[in-house]
């Protein structure tokens, strides 16, 4: 079974085809690309019987890519938020897996792979989907990270947090003060553990705190650019699928 990871953070791919190794030791991982034009360009010149597609790539929605391309692939899609579901079954997507995505999904996934002429278990996609995020309510959110600055490891509470953001394939944190740390963990992992009334993921490579916004201004395009109260070596613009969602957020 040669399978295809079409994945932007370089953290999350690595993960996800380490455990598809290990749960299936004879798939074979054949590609693994991060943008939709590079995808489209893979699936043109190769095949791959399985595709594990997250929905929010470095250069827009996955969903171009089956406008540009005929995907003839199972296609299991991976993302941190449940508002797609509906679009990726009608792109005939088999399974819907929330991040950070657990051994017994992405096991369920793979088990459906082997089923002929298989079709999505709705109710049972979308009932793991809600028990994934009741469990995540009772979770509670990290009140500290730890970062590595030279060689030492400095524990940051979120309080103290102005934004997280990714840049040449690293994560880092940025404090109320201006101090920039890196931070191990992928984005998709830090949102998940983060006090959603404090912060916002306001595009794939940023979060950003309500703490650390002074004003608004609109751009071209539906986007929005903050203007941080604190020092940040980074632009906070907003994209214009999560602009609404943010002005609701921060009116909230």
């Amino acid at each position: 079974m040669k399978i295809l990871i079409i994945e932007d953070e370089p953290m999350a791919q690595a993960s996800l085809a380490k455990n598809i190794s290990r749960i299936c030791p004879d798939a074979e991982i054949c590609g693994m690309t991060s943008s939709v034009e590079e995808s489209v360009g893979w699936l043109r010149a190769n095949r791959a019987d399985v595709i594990f597609m997250d929905v929010e790539l470095s250069d827009g929605n996955c969903f171009e890519i089956f406008r540009q391309v005929d995907v003839k692939a199972d296609v299991i899609m991976t993302t941190a938020y449940d508002n797609y579901a509906v679009k990726a079954f009608e792109e005939g997507s088999i399974d819907y897996l929330l991040k950070p995505i657990g051994n017994e999904a992405l096991q369920r996934a793979l088990s459906r792979v082997h089923r002929d002429n298989a079709a999505p278990d709705w109710q049972g996609i979308f009932e793991n989907m809600m028990k994934a995020r009741e469990n995540e309510k009772r979770s509670c959110s990290k009140d500290r990270f730890i970062v590595r600055f030279n060689d030492k490891i400095v524990p940051v509470k979120a309080s103290e947090i102005a934004c997280f953001f990714s840049e040449d394939k690293c994560n880092f944190l940025v404090t109320d003060n201006g101090n920039c740390f890196v931070v191990d963990a992928t984005l998709d992992e830090i949102a998940e553990r983060l006090d959603r009334e404090r912060f916002f993921r306001i595009s794939r490579s940023c979060i950003v705190s309500s703490g650390a916004i002074s004003s608004i201004t609109r751009l071209q395009g539906g986007r929005l650019r903050i203007c941080p109260s604190v020092n940040v070596p980074c632009e906070l613009v907003v994209s214009r699928s999560r602009s609404e969602d943010f002005l609701n957020w921060l009116e909230n």
